[in-house]
């Protein structure tokens, strides 16, 4: 049966008073760290361990003394040996490629971990606690000749079998490792995550990652003997000593299955949600036993704590409450009276100690592959994970942590039902109250920070020195921002646009999303898995599409989420302007709006103009200094010159009384801003709009998801953008209908690259057919060095941990 898990949370005011504006970075007379996306950091523990980028597997060894860690982020991949016992690192060994399989052997000799896209197993022997040279087993050729990547890999005591399984082919292999050869292949339902053999050795249990069931491989007759229906998203397994109860934290249903493995049947499912919610956002993903196995610890990813479970009655779990740890817990173990986390994005975001200008590698197809002398500086591979190591707390310990993991979360069961707002405002508090505005239209641009772009405008909080695109390259964009609402403390959900788009589009990016765009991004292969062009990567509950669809709401895309005239999920077949391109840096963002322009007409004409509409003008994005191509100041004056005339035509026509207009970046792609790297321009901009404001609110994209959800009458996607503060703040109930008239282009628009230099040669090394493809660190320095000039350096992104102290010494300097 379904047991929910919930703690009486403090009570909440009904009416919300607009607040002093808070900034990412710690808070205040607290050990809270404030992250970008509005929840809190306080993790417990008595020491802590830096880890690796993206760590996503810890194993123990047999006698407890070892552990080993993956490290399967975009930057430097690695494979580490712990001293579990004096919780040093003994030694790390770098990997080309990896991803989350590891095993120890029995015998404390060998560590065998998945080679990623490289489409092997790597085997490190273990020599006086040292990782010795590294040997191969070969599954496949290479990415992108053969698409394997092993995951979950099992491996019996006598190390005479191994089982590894794989997330691209779907297989089950089986492998002799003294002879380094593959003995059998069998084809899974779907994607696999991870693997476990019962203590027999009987039975290997197959968590299908893109399905909703465990399989079980009888390793006697060979074969696909049954399986268990579980969650969605079915990730890391557990099995207790006696093997008969296994465990299967399912992702996308902030749940985990517990079942009778000798009737193959869930004995119930318990909700690790900090509140009794069916909203995706806990994103259980890791779970240990405690030595007497009478509790049960389960690591939500997205709610950065762990789920404490009484397991002394199975069938029967009781929530015990609580534990905050660090960013995105990808896995949990045991040891004594040890707890030992990994968080997979450490304890902060944080700024970047190591100087401005990274010497970065890419290989033959453009993607980044790394920076020499360790001086990353991409957003993906900055926030370097870190291991935990907590006492197991008392009941006393415990309450105090459950309180303390409610005051990090902004998420509650009340704002599901009532958004923060105040009285009167067009934006609706319940989901079905009426607002006056009726037509929403959503323009997703791509890869801008704040101070790249609005730097220059004195009302807000800028530093003029990072803007590269002033008001004489984005006039309509500076125009909106001084005539309407200039949002200064906006922060994007996402690090990059695989996972922006599925921010900007479910306010949630599933687990597989998380976990695999850094090796793509990382040039490890992998594909671009975003915007669902995979069913796996896709929210279990969908888009904010598949949310119109099921509540009446009447919608349309202009390029999002579709390619060639083609929808990539099926609530969009028929609901898409097919003349309208995908992301393509060849087609200018002006002859996109005129497309817009023209179908909208046509709507406009048989009164069916859809309630909500999305519209992607992505040229900001730029194709760096690639001769030939669009200068980069071009290409933003492009994009600029396209929304002015977006909004232009819009506000002219009959519907404009009824509209509202949202405009952000997907992402913020590592570009320069002083305050952070997630902080992005919005816009927003209609009759019920403010005119002439300045708001210092923190929003997020997820408030913006949330913010047109009620006007539009929509519930919540997920808790992100149900815990979201919508954009009240930018809101009035009196409309001033003042159409809008765009801003000429003030410069050429047809400016092409001319210019050979290294900056054009690395452009050339690019792909830039799709997005994100391209290295964004380099990208940005090489439109930083085209409008600063060839010699001049980048500023280091900055990273929000140091915020409050910056700005306090910003302001100190200037008195």
């Amino acid at each position: 049966m379904l047991r929910k898990l919930f703690t009486a949370a403090l009570a909440i005011a009904g009416l919300v008073q607009i607040t002093i504006a808070q900034t990412p970075g710690k808070v205040s007379g607290t050990d809270q760290v404030l992250l970008p996306n509005g929840w809190k950091l306080s993790p417990a523990g008595h020491n802590s361990l830096p880890l690796g980028d993206l760590p996503l597997n810890i194993q123990l060894s047999s006698s407890g003394k070892l552990m080993a860690v993956t490290n399967n982020g975009q930057s430097t991949q690695s494979v580490q040996l712990i001293d579990a016992k004096s919780q040093k690192v003994l030694d790390t060994k770098i990997i080309n490629k990896s991803w989350y399989g590891l095993a120890i052997s029995n015998d404390e000799k060998k560590i065998y971990a998945s080679g990623g896209n490289n489409n092997c197993i790597v085997v490190y022997p273990i020599e006086n606690n040292k990782l010795g040279k590294a040997d191969t087993i070969t599954l496949g050729k290479p990415w992108p000749a053969n698409k394997i990547c092993a995951t979950g890999l099992a491996l019996k005591k006598d190390n005479s079998v191994l089982y590894a399984v794989t997330k691209e082919d779907n297989t089950l292999y089986t492998i002799d490792p003294a002879n380094k050869s593959i003995t059998g292949r069998v084809k899974l339902a779907a994607e696999a995550y991870s693997c476990l053999l019962s203590p027999d050795e009987k039975k290997l249990y197959i968590s299908l990652w893109g399905g909703e069931e465990v399989a079980i491989y009888n390793t006697v007759s060979g074969k696909i003997e049954n399986s268990i229906k579980v969650g969605n998203h079915p990730n890391e397994l557990l099995l207790n000593k006696k093997g008969t109860l296994l465990f299967a934290a399912n992702a996308n249903d902030n749940s985990v299955s517990v079942i009778n493995t000798q009737s193959n049947k869930v004995l119930e499912t318990v909700s690790t949600a900090l509140y009794p919610t069916k909203l995706t956002g806990s994103t259980s993903n890791g779970l240990a036993l405690s030595p007497n196995e009478k509790t049960l610890y389960i690591a939500n990813a997205d709610n950065n704590c762990l789920a404490v479970f009484d397991l002394s009655n199975p069938g029967h779990s009781q929530s015990m409450g609580f534990i905050p740890v660090g960013w995105y817990p990808t896995n949990v173990k045991t040891l004594g009276n040890q707890i030992i986390v990994s968080n997979g994005k450490g304890f902060t975001s944080m700024a970047n100690p190591n100087g401005p200008q990274p010497v970065s590698k890419t290989d033959n197809s453009g993607h980044h592959i790394g920076s020499t002398n360790s001086r990353e500086q991409y957003i993906g591979g900055l926030f370097k994970g870190t291991m935990s190591f907590i006492n197991a707390p008392t009941a006393d310990q415990l309450k105090a942590y459950t309180k303390q993991v409610y005051a990090n979360t902004p998420f509650t069961n009340d704002k599901v039902n009532l958004a923060d707002g105040l009285a009167g405002n067009p934006i609706p508090r319940k989901v079905g109250d009426k607002s006056p505005i009726k037509h929403v239209f959503y323009i997703i641009k791509e890869n801008r920070t704040y101070d790249q772009v609005l730097g220059d405008m004195k009302q807000g909080n800028g530093d003029s020195a990072l803007c590269i695109f002033p008001r004489k390259v984005t006039p309509n964009l500076h125009a909106i921002a001084s005539n309407y609402v200039l949002a200064d403390n906006f922060y994007v959900d996402a690090e990059v646009s695989c996972d922006g788009h599925n921010w900007s589009m479910a306010a949630y990016a599933t687990d597989f999303i998380e976990k695999t765009w850094p090796t793509s991004y990382g040039g490890r292969g992998g594909n671009y898995d975003g915007e669902g062009t995979r069913k796996i990567g896709d929210p279990r509950d969908g888009y904010i599409w598949d949310y119109c669809k099921r509540a009446g709401v009447s919608y349309r895309t202009y390029g999002e989420f579709a390619e060639n005239g083609k929808a990539n999920i099926k609530s969009l077949q028929g609901h898409l302007c097919p003349q309208s391109p995908g992301f393509t840096l060849d087609i200018k963002d002006v002859l996109r709006e005129s497309i817009w322009e023209h179908d909208f007409d046509s709507l406009l004409k048989i009164n069916a103009v859809p309630q909500f509409n999305t519209v992607r003008l992505g040229n900001d994005h730029t194709s760096g200094q690639r001769k030939g191509k669009i200068s980069p100041i071009a290409a933003v004056a492009d994009n600029d010159l396209a929304v002015g005339q977006f909004i232009d035509h819009l506000s002219h026509s009959p519907i404009w009384k009824e509209s509202v207009v949202f405009i952000l970046e997907d992402d913020a792609q590592n570009g320069p801003d002083h305050v952070d790297a997630h902080r992005s321009p919005v816009y927003v901009v209609g009759p019920y709009v403010k005119r002439n404001a300045v708001v210092h609110g923190m929003y997020s994209t997820s408030g913006v998801l949330r913010t047109m959800e009620l006007i539009l009458g929509l519930p919540p996607m997920s808790q992100y953008d149900a815990a979201a503060m919508p954009l009240y703040e930018c809101f009035t109930s009196k409309p001033d209908f003042t159409p809008y008239t765009a801003k000429s282009a003030e410069v050429d628009l047809e400016q092409r690259n001319v210019a050979v230099n290294e900056s054009s040669r690395r452009s050339e090394l690019w792909n830039l057919a799709k997005e994100d493809a391209a290295p964004d660190i380099e990208l940005n320095e090489v439109v930083w060095k085209y409008v600063k000039g060839e010699a001049s350096v980048m500023p280091a992104p900055k990273r929000s941990a140091f915020v409050i102290l910056e700005k306090k010494k910003k302001k100190d300097d200037d008195d």
